[in-house]
């Protein structure tokens, strides 16, 4: 049970004062520092596969591991952001990546057992989702929260930074280089976000043991309508940025260079769009949203099972899914900051950040073991489109009646 009545800061608050939108940029950027390094092995995984002869399925565990740790660690980071606020967990989440970072570049990408080991402890700034999204929804109205969440959303743009960065770094610097730059940055943001970051004065702060809170948020419709419409279009979105390169050096031939270029267009996009998703709920509702995005998906991915030509039609494809995972994936955290007790958002967040990860941690998985079975992604696909096909019935059916809360 909320131990505290929903509070929103009044709106004069939140449109009088700079300092809401300066924490909103802050946090965007500490979230998109942080995904920066959780998605450092993913250009880099087809390379190791090569130097480790690794097989197509452990290829993609060693990209996979990073994204259920930071899955499953958002439930209690989400947790702890509701009692301890976004000031203190930024930065220890932040503090707390940069040794598997530099682990990673230094010693742990020299076999099997040390990337997934470096790569358990870079699942932890996967959790960085968890902490901005309850400290961003407490410094605004709840009217302008879908979009607020929405540009906070776009952090996930760090994969981007990775793809276009990472192999290039490492070819011309040694394979550390993307690493050791990554810990840097961690390391400036951790300090500026402890002299900085402040959390919104009129934030609710539950009182109950963390074991009860979670139960609390447990039990909400909610959590459980937007765990599985966020397992579907983050998932998705994460799915295909950490394995995109992978399926299109696979798929189509292209040289690793070019595979993580291509796959920081796909991030661009959805970064993009995800705002404008926020945004969208905000002015239409976020259930007409996600009946347009999950639409979107179900027809290109039955599309591309067919592995159309990538010039132009399967980058076509490609993108219009991009967009319509981003701009999806901010029309469920618009739900999510609307319709949850403002002194829960951080534990809501955190199972639903969590089912995400894990939307995103199957697929590479599947994706890896049926082309490595039958040399071929469209059972994959397909089985993505049918997926989007369930979760755009359930959206119509169900998640657009809003349910009351139990007590």
């Amino acid at each position: 049970m909320s131990t505290h009545p929903t509070v929103s800061p009044p709106a004069s608050v939140a449109m009088s004062s700079r300092t809401p939108a300066v924490m909103l940029g802050l946090a965007t950027a500490g979230f998109a520092v942080n995904f920066w390094a959780w998605a450092l092995l993913s250009p880099l995984a087809s390379g190791l596969k090569d130097t480790l002869h690794l097989t197509s399925f452990q290829q993609a565990l060693t990209v996979a591991v990073p994204v259920i740790v930071g899955a499953l660690g958002r439930i209690p980071v989400g947790a702890l952001t509701d009692r301890l606020g976004g000031r203190v967990m930024f930065p220890a989440v932040s503090f707390a990546t940069i040794l598997p970072v530099l682990y990673l570049g230094l010693i742990g990408h020299k076999s099997f057992a040390g990337l997934l080991v470096g790569g358990f402890f870079l699942g932890i700034a996967g959790t960085a989702f968890a902490v901005g999204v309850p400290m961003v929804s407490g410094w605004f109205a709840a009217a302008r929260r879908g979009t607020a969440i929405g540009i906070f959303g776009a952090g996930m743009g760090g994969t981007a930074v990775s793809a276009l960065t990472t192999v290039k770094l490492s070819t011309a610097h040694g394979f550390a280089a993307p690493f050791v730059l990554t810990a840097i940055v961690l390391a400036v943001y951790g300090v500026l976000a402890m002299v900085v970051l402040r959390d919104a004065p009129h934030r609710a702060m539950p009182t109950g043991k963390l074991a009860v809170r979670l139960g609390a948020a447990l039990r909400l419709p909610i959590t459980w309508q937007a765990s599985a419409l966020y397992a579907v279009t983050f998932g998705g979105y994460v799915a295909f940025s950490v394995y995109l390169p992978t399926y299109l050096k696979s798929g189509y031939a292209l040289t690793q260079t070019d595979a993580a270029n291509r796959m920081a267009g796909f991030v661009l996009v959805a970064v993009l769009l995800r705002p404008i998703g926020g945004w969208m709920s905000d002015r239409f509702g976020s259930v007409p949203v996600l009946v347009g995005s999950l639409a979107a998906v179900v027809l290109g991915a039955a599309l591309q099972a067919s592995t159309p030509a990538l010039a132009p039609l399967g980058t076509i494809t490609f993108l219009s899914m991009a967009a319509a995972l981003g701009a999806g994936a901010g029309a469920v955290f618009a739900l999510v900051a609307k319709r949850s007790p403002a002194d829960m958002v951080g534990g809501v967040t955190g199972v639903v950040g969590a089912a995400g990860g894990l939307g995103g941690f199957i697929p590479p998985l599947l994706m890896g073991s049926i082309y490595g079975r039958s040399g071929s992604y469209a059972v994959g696909l397909m089985l993505l489109s049918l997926v989007a096909l369930f979760a755009l019935a359930y959206t119509v059916t169900i998640v657009r009646r809003p349910v009351v809360s139990p007590a």
